[in-house]
C-alpha cells in the first residue's frame, strides 16, 4: 500500500467482482481480468495517481515479470505441455497402459485398480492427468464392462488431488508464488515450497478423496450413492457402459500426419518409462537426500529425455519440434489463467485486501472455526468459477494473513492451508464447468452430467469428513 493510504471497503472490490462475475458469466479468464481492471481503478482512486489506471504497467508486468512466475511458466508451458506432446505423438503412455494394463487388469475391479494406479502415476494435475490417464486406461476398463461412470471418477479423483499430495510437479510452484511474503513464516521461494510439504498431512480432502477412489476400485467401498450403483449394476449385467439416455462426449481421433504415414512410429515402454523415471528421479532423490529441490532441472531433463529417446528410435527430428510445440500450445489457455491469477494477487497487495480483512474479522472469528470456513469458501468459488488455481489467488493472499493473525502457531497455519488446497480441488473437481470435468467425462466417454452426479456424492462424503477432521485438529492446539 502506498504510505498514508489505509485500506477500507473498496480493498476487497476487485475479489468481489472476480468472484461475482465468475458466478455470472461461468468466464474464468474475464472475471479475473475484471478483477484486475477493477483494482486500478480502487488503486487510482486512493492515491490521485492515474497512471495506476495502466494495468499493464501496474500490475501485469510486475506479476509475469516474477522469477517465479517464469520458472512456473517454463515448467508448465514448455517442459509439461512439450512432454504431453512427446507423449502423444509417440504414444508411449497409452502403450505403456495397454502393456502394463494388461498384465494387471483381469477383471473390473483389477482394471479400476489399474485406473487408479495409473492416476496416481500421472501426477501432475488437472487437464494432464485426465487426458493420459481416461485415453489409456478406457480400453482396458471398457473390455471388463466397467461403466464409464465408475472410471470417469477414478480419472476425476485421483488428478488434482494427487497433485496436492505428491509434491513433484507444477502445483507447489504455483501456490509458493502466490503466499511467498504474506506471513513471516514465508518470506522465501524455499520456504514457500517446504511450508507446502509440511501441509500436505493437514490436506485432509486430498487424502480422503484418493483414499475413497482407491477403496471404490476395489469395492471396498461401503456406499458409493445410489446413482454410482445403479450404474456399477447395468455395467455388469447388461455391458451397457453408458445409461440408455447418455450423451457421451467421445473423442474424435485426429487424421494421420503425412509424416505419420511416410514412417509408422512404433512406441515402446522406454517411451514412458524413461522420462516419468527421469522426472521423478531428478525431483525426490535430492530432496530426500539434501533437502533441495530440483523442479526445473526435473522437467526440463524428462522433456529432454523423450525427445532423445524418440530420435534415437528413429522419429524425424522435424516430427520431434512439432510435437513440442503442440504440446506448448495445448497448455496455452492455462498459461493466460496463471498469469491473470498472479496478477490479481499483485493487485491485492497493493491495496492491501488481506489487511483489511484480518483488522475486520480477525479479533471476532473463533480460530477453531477457520479452517471450516475457508474450505466451504474455497468449495464454493470453485465449484461456481471451475478453477482451483484461479480460486487459489483469489483465497490464498488473504487467508494466509487471517490464519496467522488469529493463531502465529505453524501447525495451525498449515491447517488453515491445507484446507485451501483441499477446498479448491474439491470444488474444481464437481464443477460441471471445470475442464478436469469435463476433460474426465470427454476422455472416458461419459455423459458429462452423468458424471457430476455420479460423482458429487462420494466426493461430498470426503470433503465433510475432511472439514470435520480439521476443525478437530484445530481444536486440539487450544
Amino acid at each position: 500500500m502506498p504510505q498514508g493510504v489505509e485500506p477500507d471497503w473498496l480493498s476487497i472490490l476487485p475479489a468481489a467482482v472476480t468472484i461475482v462475475l465468475a458466478f455470472a458469466t461461468r468466464q474464468v479468464i474475464l472475471s479475473l481480468f475484471a478483477g484486475i481492471a477493477c483494482g486500478g481503478l480502487v488503486l487510482a482512486s486512493r492515491t490521485g495517481d492515474w497512471e495506476d489506471l495502466n494495468l499493464i504497467s501496474r500490475f501485469l508486468l510486475p506479476a509475469i515479470g516474477s522469477a517465479s512466475f517464469a520458472q512456473i511458466l517454463i515448467i508448465y508451458l514448455w517442459c509439461l505441455g512439450g512432454l504431453v506432446g512427446m507423449w502423444g505423438a509417440t504414444g508411449g503412455a497409452r502403450h505403456f497402459a495397454e502393456t502394463v494394463g494388461g498384465r494387471i487388469a483381469r477383471g473390473p475391479r483389477s482394471s479400476l485398480l489399474f485406473g487408479w494406479l495409473v492416476g496416481v502415476l500421472f501426477h501432475q494435475g488437472g487437464t494432464v492427468s485426465t487426458v493420459l490417464a481416461g485415453t489409456t486406461v478406457k480400453p482396458v476398463t471398457d473390455r471388463y464392462r466397467v461403466s464409464h461412470e465408475e472410471l470417469s471418477y477414478v480419472v476425476d479423483s485421483t488428478a488434482s488431488p494427487v497433485a496436492t499430495l505428491i509434491p513433484f510437479n507444477a502445483w507447489p510452484l504455483y501456490v509458493s508464488g502466490l503466499v511467498i511474503g504474506t506471513i513471516p513464516l514465508i518470506q522465501t521461494e524455499t520456504e514457500a515450497y517446504a511450508f507446502f510439504i509440511n501441509s500436505i498431512p493437514y490436506n485432509f480432502y486430498a487424502q480422503l478423496a484418493v483414499l475413497s477412489t482407491l477403496l471404490f476400485a476395489l469395492g471396498w467401498l461401503p456406499w458409493i450413492g445410489r446413482r454410482m450403483q445403479r450404474a456399477r449394476e447395468r455395467s455388469r449385467s447388461t455391458g451397457a457402459l453408458d445409461a440408455p439416455n447418455a450423451e457421451p462426449m467421445w473423442v474424435v481421433e485426429a487424421e494421420p500426419e503425412p509424416a505419420q504415414v511416410e514412417a509408422v512410429y512404433r512406441p515402446s515402454l522406454a517411451d514412458f518409462v524413461i522420462p516419468i523415471g527421469v522426472l521423478l528421479s531428478i525431483a525426490i532423490l535430492p530432496y530426500l537426500a539434501t533437502q533441495s529441490f530440483r523442479i526445473n532441472e526435473a522437467f526440463l531433463a524428462a522433456l529432454l529425455s523423450a525427445m532423445v529417446v524418440a530420435r534415437l528410435r528413429g522419429m524425424r527430428l522435424r516430427r520431434i519440434m512439432t510435437a513440442f510445440v503442440r504440446g506448448c500450445q495445448s497448455m496455452t489457455i492455462g498459461a493466460i489463467v496463471l498469469a491473470l491469477a498472479v496478477t490479481l494477487k499483485e493487485v491485492a497487495t497493493a491495496l492491501d485486501t488481506a489487511g483489511f480483512v484480518v483488522n475486520l474479522v480477525g479479533a471476532a472469528l473463533p480460530y477453531a472455526a477457520l479452517p471450516a470456513i475457508l474450505a466451504l469458501i474455497c468449495m464454493t468459488i470453485a465449484f461456481s468459477t471451475g478453477t482451483s488455481w484461479g480460486t487459489y489467488a483469489v483465497v490464498f493472499p488473504i487467508a494466509m494473513p487471517l490464519a496467522y493473525a488469529l493463531n502465529p502457531d505453524p501447525a495451525y497455519v498449515s491447517i488453515c492451508f491445507g484446507t485451501v488446497l483441499g477446498g479448491a480441488v474439491f470444488g474444481d473437481q464437481c464443477s460441471p464447468i471445470s475442464d478436469t470435468t469435463i476433460l474426465s467425462s470427454m476422455f472416458t466417454g461419459c455423459d458429462l452430467m452423468d458424471h457430476v452426479r455420479t460423482q458429487l456424492p462420494l466426493a461430498c462424503a470426503a470433503a465433510v469428513l475432511g472439514i470435520a477432521i480439521s476443525t478437530l485438529f484445530a481444536l486440539a492446539l487450544v
